[in-house]
């Protein structure tokens, strides 16, 4: 199981929780703050996807005149989930070397 905290940046929400079963599916997506409504609807949306798919449809997506906005800090969350994930693996890999 894969899980992330993430403090957003540039955009009204603050905070991202995300978590992903083993097989890459998101099972929980929460957002702190920003547009209520529309948030819930985009983790609810989000829920049962691959974290891949998640990403590539929210990566880039912008509010208005600034450079990001809520989803794209949801794919930016995942990318550093993914990077943790990473990390965590190869520490496992060379403790066990």
């Amino acid at each position: 199981m894969k899980k992330i905290i993430y403090k957003t940046q540039g955009v009204c929400s603050q905070f991202i929780e995300l978590e992903a079963d083993d097989e890459g599916r998101v099972t929980f997506a929460n957002v702190i703050g920003g547009c209520n409504g529309n948030l819930k609807g985009i983790c609810s949306l989000i829920k049962g996807m691959r974290l891949e798919e998640v990403h590539n449809r929210l990566k880039g997506i912008r509010c208005g005149s600034k450079m990001t906005s809520c989803p794209d800090q949801i794919a930016l969350a995942i990318e550093d989930m993914e990077r943790q994930n990473l990390v965590a693996q190869i520490k496992e890999q060379q403790s066990m070397a």
